[in-house]
């Protein structure tokens, strides 16, 4: 017996399958887990056009623009379509951040290696990065610290930043990536400081929650 009533028509009865029976296999090679590999084999693929030439070649610049481009692009649309259509997989869940930070460090060091972008704002950024993502599993046993707003447009801010440094554009431009930058920095270092005091405050929460049930 499945442990669910039967239906009955003329007589005969037709069981009716149990959830487990009906559950759908998400396939690991389905398409948001597809852009999320596509956009892990661009991280080297990205090193490579930014290194050829010396570094300072611009079309090679604007190949590595492109591939940078693709990259934050396919960061846009893996999570959401596997939310949407009910893709989410274990692969997923750890590939996806991975890809994330992967193609933005990639991005940063070549920059200050290729002495386009201080050091000092590539370790902010970076720190910043590992950082949350260390304190996102130090908090987890106790809940989940969701994506903000403003983690959302410090990710924007970050890309736009990133991918006018990678055109390595001059003029009137070369001042204004110099101002996004800094609204980049700035965004990440508040959105980091939001995230610690959530972390905190959760985990503070979930302990005196732990102490409670103890207790009764």
């Amino acid at each position: 017996m499945t442990g669910v009533p039967a239906s009955t028509t003329g007589g005969g009865s037709v069981p009716r399958p149990n959830a487990a029976s009906t559950a759908r296999h998400v396939s690991l090679w389905n398409v948001a887990n597809l852009l999320t590999m596509a956009r892990l084999l661009l991280v080297p693929a990205f090193v490579f056009l930014m290194l050829a030439g010396g570094g300072h070649d611009p079309v090679w610049r604007a190949f590595a623009w492109a591939a940078f481009t693709v990259a934050m692009i396919t960061d846009l649309f893996d999570g959401e379509l596997a939310r949407r259509y009910d893709l989410v997989t274990d692969f997923g869940k750890l590939a996806d951040p991975i890809a994330d930070k992967a193609i933005m460090s990639a991005a940063l060091i070549c920059l200050s290696v290729l002495g386009d972008l201080p050091w000092w704002v590539t370790a902010v950024i970076l720190v910043r990065e590992l950082g949350i993502t260390a304190m996102r599993f130090w908090v987890i046993k106790h809940g989940v610290i969701p994506a903000s707003r403003g983690g959302k447009l410090k990710t924007l801010a970050q890309g736009v930043a990133v991918g006018m440094y990678v055109l390595a554009l001059t003029g009137p431009l070369a001042s204004l990536r110099w101002w996004v930058m800094g609204l980049a920095v700035l965004l990440t270092v508040g959105t980091g400081l939001d995230y610690v005091r959530q972390a905190v405050a959760l985990r503070r929460s979930g302990r005196a929650a732990l102490e409670e049930s103890r207790e009764r």
